[in-house]
């Protein structure tokens, strides 16, 4: 009897879910969605079925996260799936990687070979994109004007730059008539109003409903148009040509505004910010400008031509009383001397010449009273003529003399007229007090 091999339920499933796997890697099946659901995992499940039979499937978070919009009951639909089976059931099973539209796979290669075309044409070279302005005065809108997207950037607008004007040109957003009304509105609104950047926007859909910004027309209007567009079509995960060509291309109708427009709450910030740094500056500039004057002063001081004259002036009478004190020392000690001589001379020799050397010694004495009073007198005149030249020679002395004294604005003294220039400030000292004054051109200069 030969022995049997027996599978446990869960072993045989594997062997068949694997047999499935290796037979069939990927395949593309299409048809209707029935018994749709999306749990709190975010997973899909549905049944994808035609007239005659129906396959269990499972579309993944992590897979389904793309696809928009989320698919519902009756859609007809083409998906790239795993075939497998779920043990848990015993059922046949797709796992579900890809899923579109039935029909948009025609749409998305018509997208690809429009976006190439354009793309070699360089349509969409990033030499060709023009910076958005930093504080647009008027700011040009064109989608539906009855679509929640308008209300989306009115509102965002009004929140972060309420001081730009609105210009709405409304034009449908979806089916044929809606490329020439594009078209129409990137040319004739720049013309209508002065906007200094347009939004071209609409809110999301499928493909299909996006179409109308995948037109080649409305492409190249956007490249021909005169101010910079910046598009917001659809969501996220949503691109068009439109956006392509974009000078600048912005998630959403909300992004767009956002990116067009500067947050007038940090301009309040930034401009706080610079006045706090600018009285900050204004103050350190004037403490040191009260610094330097002060510097500048004791400097002044310390040069100044009247305090060395008195300085030069204080050395004469001590040189004077130097003289003096010299002088009567002097004196003294030829009295003494002869003095001394005197009382040798009494001793040594008769009294005739005694009295002959005496008054011999009288007029010596005279002579060197007269003399030393002399030679006294003549220092003191010419004391006083240094004293009379030093004098004449003081500034401040021309000064009460009605002349006025001339210094550059880092304090040299101005001796030449060519040493300055018309709008040159200068400071004028006079006898008593200063001004300043600008250097004007002279009329009577030739």
């Amino acid at each position: 009897m030969n022995a049997r091999t027996v599978y446990a339920v869960s072993e045989l499933a594997d062997i068949l879910r694997g047999l499935l796997e290796d037979s069939l890697p990927s395949v593309w099946v299409s048809g209707e969605i029935s018994n749709f659901s999306r749990p709190a995992s975010g997973h899909w499940y549905f049944t994808l079925k035609d007239d005659r039979a129906q396959l269990r499937c499972a579309m993944f978070k992590n897979t389904n996260y793309y696809v928009r919009p989320q698919p519902k009951d009756g859609d007809a639909v083409l998906v790239r799936a795993k075939v497998g089976i779920y043990p848990a059931r015993g059922e046949l099973q797709m796992i579900v990687e890809h899923l579109e539209a039935a029909g948009t796979g025609a749409l998305l290669r018509a997208f690809e070979q429009l976006k190439a075309k354009l793309a070699a044409e360089g349509l969409f070279d990033a030499a060709l994109k023009r910076p958005l302005p930093q504080t647009p005065r008027v700011i040009g809108v064109i989608t539906s004007g009855t679509g929640a997207a308008l209300q989306d950037i009115l509102n965002a607008l009004a929140r972060r730059w309420p001081l730009a004007e609105v210009a709405l040109y409304p034009v449908p957003v979806q089916g044929k008539e809606a490329p020439p009304a594009i078209v129409r509105a990137l040319r004739e609104l720049p013309l209508r109003a002065p906007a200094d950047v347009i939004l071209l926007a609409r809110g999301g859909g499928s493909l299909e409903d996006l179409w109308a910004f995948n037109d080649e027309a409305v492409a190249r209007a956007i490249r021909a148009c005169l101010v910079p567009v910046v598009s917001g079509v659809g969501h996220e995960i949503d691109f068009t040509i439109a956006d392509f060509a974009a000078d600048v291309r912005a998630a959403t109708p909300t992004a767009a505004a956002e990116l067009a427009t500067p947050d007038i709450a940090e301009r309040y910030s930034r401009v706080d910010t610079l006045d706090i740094n600018l009285i900050g500056h204004i103050q350190r500039r004037i403490q040191q400008g009260r610094e330097q004057a002060l510097q500048l002063g004791g400097r002044l001081q310390r040069l100044h031509p009247g305090r060395r004259l008195q300085e030069r002036a204080q050395r004469l009478d001590e040189l004077d009383q130097r003289l003096r004190h010299a002088m009567q020392m002097r004196l003294a000690a030829k009295r003494d001397a002869l003095t001394i001589r005197s009382k040798r001379f009494e001793a040594a020799v008769p009294l005739s010449r005694l009295i002959q050397l005496r008054e011999r010694l009288r007029l010596l004495a005279d002579r060197l009273q007269r003399g030393g009073r002399s030679t006294l007198i003549e220092r003191s005149v010419r004391l006083r003529q240094a004293e009379a030249l030093l004098n004449s020679l003081n500034p401040a002395a021309v000064l009460e003399r009605g002349y006025a004294l001339a210094m550059s604005a880092d304090g040299r003294v101005l001796r030449d007229g060519g040493t300055v220039a018309a709008g040159d400030r200068v400071r004028v000292r006079l006898a008593r007090g200063s001004f300043s004054a600008h250097v004007v051109p002279d009329p009577t200069d030739g």
